[in-house]
């Protein structure tokens, strides 16, 4: 089965490096997105068209897009290309989902509540709990919570929610990375680990506790540990993936490792889905075809495609 690829924000950089992913990737591809916006940008950036081992499906633009300038008008455009997606992969006429950066605040512009990609997957697809895991320079780095106000984070660091994600962390890795008995380090959520109650008491009420009921359950969850020190290379060594308590706490290691390279991959969902560790860049789109780095969007391609050949 073939691969789909959504093509995000249509004034943004995600139209160029789909296509420049797809060209370079030895898979078969669905882009999805709209024909005549897809046809002008290859020839606008230089890239062969039609693309080999590539087909379209076409959603078409609300109104046309113009590189670097938001409309709100085309955001129902974005999410008619995600559900495009989406239900290709429950109806497997897809092996796979891989998405090219979307811009929030246009959605939500448009009267859409809309947090990211990952808290819209989850509810198109009931799924119980979703986790965000960031993959590359070597590292797989996932989030206990997503996009939160950081003085949200706290109380949305519940035993329960560390529960489902490390429960959904243990399968998938397993799973889809192949690992039989995935190592998971796990980060505190104050400075030091709580200093032992003195920076705070997270750690002792709630996320020790919940490691120990993980790893009486089979999960080989380690922490918590300081973020400072889980994320010293030699430290990361005992470790397959490493769970950070809040977005900032884990991205920018992942992204200083590998910018460029990233992939974010989602995990519980009922298939295999990847995206790009980087947005629009409204500013480049606006300076024309050929200065966006395509990087990312090929390795999440790829990465896609590798992950779903596993049983």
């Amino acid at each position: 089965m073939r691969t789909a690829l959504t093509t995000g924000e249509p004034a943004g950089i995600g139209p160029e490096i789909a296509l420049r992913a797809a060209a370079l990737a030895d898979v078969d591809v669905t882009l999805i997105g709209d024909a005549a916006l897809l046809e002008t940008t290859a020839f606008a950036a230089g890239i062969g068209w039609p693309l080999p081992r590539v087909d379209v499906d076409h959603v078409p633009l609300r109104f046309p897009a113009v590189p670097g300038r938001l409309d709100v008008r085309n955001a129902p455009y974005v999410l008619d290309l995600l559900d495009r997606g989406i239900d290709g992969c429950i109806a497997r006429r897809f092996a796979a989902l891989c998405t090219a950066p979307l811009q929030k605040s246009v959605i939500n512009d448009a009267g859409v509540p809309f947090s990211g990609h990952t808290e819209y997957l989850q509810q198109r697809t009931r799924a119980p709990h979703v986790v965000m895991l960031l993959v590359g320079g070597g590292l797989r780095v996932a989030l206990a919570t997503t996009h939160l106000p950081l003085a949200a984070v706290p109380a949305a660091i519940t035993a329960a929610s560390l529960a489902a994600t490390l429960d959904v962390m243990h399968a998938d890795l397993r799973r889809q990375f192949a690992l039989p008995a995935p190592r998971i380090g796990v980060a505190g959520l104050n400075p030091h680990a709580g200093e032992g109650g003195h920076l705070g008491r997270e750690e002792i009420e709630v996320i020790a506790p919940a490691l120990a009921a993980a790893r009486a359950r089979g999960i080989d969850a380690i922490g918590p540990l300081p973020a400072d020190t889980i994320f010293v290379p030699s430290q990361l060594t005992r470790f397959d993936a490493v769970l950070a308590m809040y977005h900032d706490q884990g991205l920018p290691v992942l992204k200083h490792a590998s910018f460029g390279r990233g992939v974010n991959v989602t995990l519980g969902l009922p298939f295999v889905r990847t995206s790009v560790d980087h947005g629009t860049a409204l500013d480049l789109a606006a300076q024309g075809p050929g200065r966006a780095d395509a990087g990312s969007m090929g390795a999440a391609l790829r990465l896609a495609a590798e992950l779903a050949l596993r049983p």
